[in-house]
């Protein structure tokens, strides 16, 4: 059976500020995405505002709790790790060229830092001069304070502000993409006797350059009646049987997306299609970093079908 593989998507890469020297970082860029989509540049030191580079913390490797038992022989024996959220310390000056200038400029970036306690997380972005680039969803926690000092509040100040991260690791900017698709099907007889299966889409092996596991998405286009996914080094498997949902069976062109991080089942037309996995067996299991082989079945698939793995490679540092 003809499978049509497409290449890592590499999306275009946004506009950067200039790099210097961060502390746990190296030569960098940096940017703070806030919840709407507004770049602010940090490291752009002609511009009314830029990072204070002494001060900065907490861009390095994930804290860990570490649960341990004791051993009978002595010493003790580790149960369980568990990864803790970040807390990014991040100095800002901010100034203007008269002081309605600077206040400017320092209400819009108390804002652009606060809202997202009510309108989602806002994103600190570290791009390297090759043109790759991570990035960690922070909230706001406290410090957009001025000096106080004398001088300072007029044309010119700066904060220590205190960004919390409930994921502690960063994440690529650029997604890792699977794709396989089911070429034309072909007549047993004609022009002779072959096989051209509708069942299996293929095996192959995903690969996560990153540091921890992944929790990818998949996304079915049809027609389609029931999909299992399997990761062969561990036997976990899920399998999506559209006849159990309220949809039915994916016709040509209809879409279907799961989610493994969180468990989540939705139509191209967003009917809740959870119903449909094949609980308490399905194990909606994660990609660990390395090469992992898994395996693509679809039912009822023709020309057409089609699955798209996506998930973004994460790290310990930035």
């Amino acid at each position: 059976m003809p499978l049509l593989t497409a290449p890592v998507v590499t999306p275009e890469e946004p506009t950067t500020p200039p790099p210097i020297e961060v502390p746990e970082v190296g030569y960098a860029s940096v940017t703070y995405v806030d919840p709407v989509g507004t770049r602010w540049p940090m490291t752009d030191l002609a511009a009314d505002w830029y990072t204070l580079a002494e001060g900065v913390s907490g861009l390095g490797a994930a804290a860990y709790t570490l649960t341990s038992d004791p051993h009978p022989r002595g010493g003790e024996r580790l149960r369980h790790v568990q990864a803790q959220a970040r807390t990014i310390v991040w100095p800002v000056l901010v100034k203007g060229t008269d002081h309605l200038a600077f206040t400017t400029n320092w209400r819009a970036l108390a804002r652009a830092f606060t809202r997202t306690l009510r309108e989602g997380p806002g994103w600190l972005e570290v791009a390297r001069p090759d043109g790759s680039a991570r990035r960690i969803a922070v909230y706001y926690r406290g410090g957009w304070d001025g000096q106080g000092r004398t001088a300072t509040g007029i044309t010119w100040d700066s904060a220590v502000a205190t960004l919390w991260c409930e994921d502690p690791y960063w994440v690529d900017v650029q997604p890792q993409t699977v794709h396989r698709e089911t070429g034309a099907q072909v007549d047993y007889l004609v022009p002779y006797p072959s096989v051209s299966s509708s069942q299996v889409l293929g095996a192959t092996t995903v690969t996560n350059p990153g540091d921890v596991d992944v929790w990818p998405e998949w996304h079915i286009t049809g027609p389609a009646s029931a999909i299992t996914f399997t990761r062969e080094d561990t036997g976990d498997s899920f399998t999506l049987d559209m006849a159990d949902t309220v949809h039915g069976p994916l016709l040509a062109g209809e879409t279907v997306t799961i989610s493994t991080d969180p468990p989540r089942v939705r139509s191209g037309t967003g009917e809740n299609l959870v119903a449909g996995l094949n609980w308490p067996e399905a194990v909606l299991w994660s990609i660990p970093p390395g090469e992992t082989p898994v395996t693509f079945q679809l039912a009822g698939a023709a020309a057409g079908s089609a699955v798209d793995l996506t998930f973004y490679p994460r790290y310990e540092t930035a």
